[in-house]
């Protein structure tokens, strides 16, 4: 009797031990041996996040308990999650039912000028289905909310890095734009605009034609300058840019027969600022419009020395002498003329 009731102690003792070690090592003890991101997505099963956990998992059987005990298969939330070596199985579970997320970098930088391109650009960063994007942008009705339209949207836009969570919707991503617009607009640039004679939508336009211009930020006051004093002498600001604009940007290069499209857009046909802007001006191009240099400069043309830089002149004359000098340097390469 003594054996059976020393067996029946010792088998207690052994099932609180393993129960008490199952425990710890469901609950307390570190359960993965690096960090590792996961994107829950609303078809995401709990299958297979166990599978991308795999080779980080120390007991994969832990965190399966975990899964089935906290039914992670009935509450799992949509979202970026990141598992860190020092969590545990329950931890994992629980982070997901609850969608304790960790932020992502939504980040809009390069050339912006098609919604569509937007759109795609923002959906392989978001959980946003890139046709919600760009019915979005095309919203006259939603736009609105945030003071645009959609022939202005790219106004709302200022090209950084945000913090966002991988789930926000369009609305929450607008919102955004609309935060890091009002933040951008201070006291001081709203002066800067006033004393040019231009509104806010207005600099836009024309840093959205600089934009379209160059990507060498040294320049930009010094193109902005030339627009901004064909403006004041009532000249057509003849921005290929805009021309471009105006076939989608599917031109190769912009040609004399381009020049002839009937389009608001069309800046060789049609004086003044075009309808809105043809692309997502950077921070550096706003700028630039905001303070241009202040030489009386009406025309440019590409530097003969082929480097990506511009060539600047007041007179008709001396831009002649600097577009002849880009064609024969085109020609010495072998390459076709363009017209300056």
């Amino acid at each position: 009797m003594k054996k059976l009731l020393l067996a029946i102690g010792v088998g207690v003792l052994v099932t609180l031990g393993i129960l008490g070690l199952r425990y710890l090592v469901d609950n307390r003890m570190p359960n993965f041996r690096e960090y590792r991101e996961i994107y829950v997505r609303p078809d995401t099963t709990p299958q297979e996040v166990l599978d991308s956990l795999a080779g980080v998992v120390k007991f994969r059987r832990s965190l399966q308990r975990m899964f089935s005990e906290k039914e992670v298969a009935r509450y799992i939330t949509p979202g970026h999650y990141i598992v860190k070596p020092e969590h545990s199985s329950v931890y994992v579970a629980r982070m997901l039912n609850n969608g304790w997320q960790e932020p992502v970098t939504l980040v809009l930088a390069g050339t912006l000028r098609l919604k569509g391109d937007m759109a795609r650009k923002i959906s392989a960063q978001m959980m946003v289905d890139s046709a919600a994007v760009h019915e979005a942008l095309c919203s006259d009705s939603l736009l609105a909310q945030y003071g645009f339209r959609s022939s202005n949207v790219f106004n709302l836009f200022i090209p950084d890095s945000y913090e966002m969570y991988w789930t926000d919707g369009v609305e929450a991503i607008l919102a955004r734009q609309k935060k890091a617009y009002d933040a951008f607009w201070t006291p001081e640039r709203d002066a800067r605009a006033k004393a040019l004679g231009l509104s806010r939508a207005q600099v836009g336009i024309l840093a959205s034609i600089v934009k379209g211009e160059t990507n060498y930020e040294p320049e930009m006051p010094q193109i902005a300058g030339v627009y901004l004093n064909r403006l004041r002498k009532g000249m057509p600001l003849q921005a290929d840019p805009t021309v471009a604009f105006c076939f989608d940007y599917t031109l190769n290069r912009v040609l004399h027969h381009h020049l002839k499209v009937d389009s608001p857009y069309n800046t060789y046909k049609y004086k003044g600022l075009p309808p809105g802007p043809i692309c997502v001006p950077t921070k550096a191009c706003l700028d630039a419009v905001l303070n241009p240099d202040p030489a009386g400069n009406l025309y440019f043309c590409a530097d003969p020395a082929l480097n990506g830089t511009h060539r600047f002149a007041v007179t008709f004359r001396e831009h002649q002498k600097n577009a002849r000098e880009f064609q024969k340097a085109l020609s010495s390469y072998g390459k076709q003329p363009t017209r300056p």
